[in-house]
């Protein structure tokens, strides 16, 4: 089931637990509650940086940007900014310059 519906039915009453991710904007406006995964079942989710080597050799300025970046976000800071665009529509290029302005990379 496409996750956007899993939501929708969680908040219709409809199923009463969906496996979802940490980092969805809607958790907190849908008041719905992340369980611990105390039995780790699920793996850890973490974004990873993927870049060919001629890129890095062509853009050397580009492997110590992804530096500053490395760790650079939380779970509720990629929760709210998902949810800038998601349920604020925003745009997104927006909402990162925006991010990565507070931040001072």
């Amino acid at each position: 089931m496409d996750l956007s519906l899993t939501y929708s039915a969680l908040v219709s009453n409809e199923v009463d637990l969906i496996a979802g991710n940490s980092t969805e904007g809607r958790l907190a406006t849908l008041d719905l509650v992340q369980l611990e995964d105390d039995r780790h079942y699920f793996p850890p989710y973490e974004a990873v940086y993927l870049v060919r080597r001629d890129s890095l050799a062509r853009v050397p300025a580009l492997s110590d940007v992804l530096q500053k970046l490395a760790g650079g976000i939380s779970t509720d800071e990629m929760r709210q900014l998902n949810y800038e665009v998601d349920g604020n529509k925003r745009d997104l290029k927006e909402v990162v310059r925006e991010w990565i302005g507070k931040k001072r990379f």
